[in-house]
């Protein structure tokens, strides 16, 4: 790096790249770029739809991972490649904000970019390809809520919740149970619902997994499941009618806030601290009984003697429960978190129908089982399966279909799967390219051919000739004017979406556009990377 002065006499950096630098900029840069994020797309190609592929993920300490969700499989890869990252954080944006369609966000993003390479081979300058793009974005999602259908959403009709949730499932390794899944997922979603303001806090449903038992054990408990056991082994297992203390201040002696020395010179002086502690234990454990309590949950430990304690007086009790965990019980039980045991009223109890102790298998794994709660709005889904590996898994499953659920409640709009809106809207954004007449219709043309990327896919991936089927298709949706008519990955004769009950919530498909189409515009945009280096 050296200064130099122009003829005006203002400086300016001259920054010396040979060497000590890399550069590259220019079309050389945005091919390197759109190389980048098209492998990227590449790989999770085959994981889409419901015959796609898994991938086996191994960690450095060689943990395994089996998936074929495209935001798992990004988040585990180790990518160095600043353009790559740009895809790994748009399935990471797909996956937050609506929970579903990951994979194929990523697979169109990468379909966009190998368009717009065609295009500026072709000498378009990357920022009217970008223009274009945006264009037919706009398009595609008007298009796109014309042709939705509107669903009736209540708590006596679940058919059209129960399908979506089993279409967003049967992409998934949980196929052979995606009904019993979605029946649950919607229950759930149902139960934190608010349905007049369209509105669900997915944090009141606790996924919990454990090993062991069949994925069909899989359950939903109208409560909160703890992965703990009572403190003392000797306590009831199972109590009905349950006020339970919810404390987050620790069974022990109060510490001093600075530091002392206590010296004990005779055995009368060892005695009387004895004695002094076990009343700050008796003091407390009766604070919590006379406050009608059977039940104490606390967010600390305690030692031995404060746990016989606690047996004697027949107060069942359970330790070191988490912060999250004691909010769930809290709002389920309709309790109070109390901090300090001066502050222990009736009023702030939870009740519960029953909290009982399950035990799994010869493992002795235990967990508490709070159900049938004050206020029914806090759930668990309690999930099991063959190993850990399985369980993870599953527990991702059910998080798509929670969201998937979560999204018709806030907007009751479906378009129709297997390729089906795709292919519809790429007709309607081609169509809308001969009205353009600047040269962002090549742009436009080009997305067009990109939305048929996820048919090809699905055509692909289900063992069809991919470009004899997408004809197929393409031509009877022209013919019939038909925007349902999709690719028939399950081999059910009929390629009419409707009839199969492939649904997708519209929310995720226009996000799914919209998403894709802002990451490929910043990475059509950068055409100059200056890698720092020693100086």
């Amino acid at each position: 790096m050296s200064l130099a002065f122009d003829e005006y006499g203002r400086p300016f950096i001259i920054i010396r790249e040979q060497g000590k630098k890399e550069r590259i900029h220019g079309i050389e840069a945005q091919k390197q770029h759109i190389l980048a994020a098209r492998t990227i797309a590449g790989m999770l190609r085959t994981s889409l739809g419901p015959k796609g592929m898994d991938k086996i993920l191994m960690s450095p300490d060689g943990e395994l991972t089996i998936t074929n969700d495209g935001a798992t499989i990004l988040e585990h890869m180790e990518i160095e490649n600043q353009i790559a990252k740009l895809m790994v954080d748009l399935s990471k944006s797909q996956d937050d904000e609506v929970g579903d369609g990951t994979t194929g966000v990523v697979v169109l993003a990468g379909a966009l970019l190998e368009q717009a390479e065609q295009l500026i081979d072709k000498g378009i300058h990357p920022i009217r390809i970008a223009d274009g793009y945006e264009l037919a974005a706009n398009i595609a999602v008007k298009h796109l809520e014309e042709i939705s259908d509107v669903i009736e959403i209540n708590k006596e009709k679940l058919d059209f919740l129960k399908k979506t949730a089993v279409t967003t499932l049967c992409s998934k390794i949980v196929t052979r149970w995606q009904d019993q899944l979605a029946d649950i997922c919607v229950k759930a979603v149902l139960a934190v619902a608010d349905l007049e303001r369209k509105d669900v806090n997915l944090d009141l449903i606790k996924v919990e997994g454990k090993e062991g038992g069949r994925m069909e054990d899989t359950q939903l408990v109208y409560g909160v499941v703890v992965d703990k056991e009572f403190s003392h082994p000797q306590m009831v297992k199972e109590i009905t009618d349950a006020k339970i203390c919810i404390l987050t201040c620790p069974f022990e002696p109060p510490k001093t806030k600075t530091k002392v020395n206590l010296n004990i010179k005779t055995v009368d002086d060892y005695k009387k601290l004895q004695e002094m502690e076990q009343k700050y234990f008796v003091d407390m454990v009766e604070k919590v009984k006379s406050s009608g309590a059977n039940l104490a949950i606390c967010q600390w430990g305690f030692d031995d003697e404060a746990n016989h304690l606690l047996l004697h007086r027949q107060l069942p009790a359970v330790r070191w429960v988490g912060g999250q965990e004691l909010e769930l019980i809290a709002i389920a039980t309709g309790g109070r978190i109390v901090p300090r045991f001066e502050e222990i009223s009736p009023e702030k109890l939870g009740k519960a129908g029953k909290v009982r102790e399950i035990s799994f298998g010869t493992t002795k794994d235990r967990m508490l089982v709070i159900e049938g709660c004050e206020n029914s709005r806090a759930v668990t889904i309690l999930v099991r399966g063959g190993n850990k590996m399985v369980v993870e898994e599953v527990k991702r499953c059910i998080h798509d279909a929670l969201c998937v659920t979560r999204n018709l409640i806030t907007d009751n709009r479906i378009v129709y799967g297997g390729g089906a809106a795709d292919l519809s809207c790429s007709l309607a954004v081609a169509k809308a390219a001969d009205n353009i007449s600047t040269i962002e219709q090549y742009a436009v043309r080009a997305f067009a051919e990109a939305l048929e990327t996820i048919p090809t896919a699905l055509a692909e991936n289900s063992g069809y000739s991919p470009i004899e089927t997408l004809t197929a298709v393409k031509v009877r949706q022209i013919t019939e004017k038909n925007p349902r008519l999709g690719i028939d990955c399950n081999g059910r004769g009929t390629n009419d979406m409707k009839e199969q009950c492939v649904f997708d919530s519209l929310i995720a498909r226009r996000q799914q556009l919209l998403l894709a189409t802002q990451v490929v515009k910043m990475i059509l945009k950068i055409d100059d990377v200056i890698k720092q280096g020693s100086v």
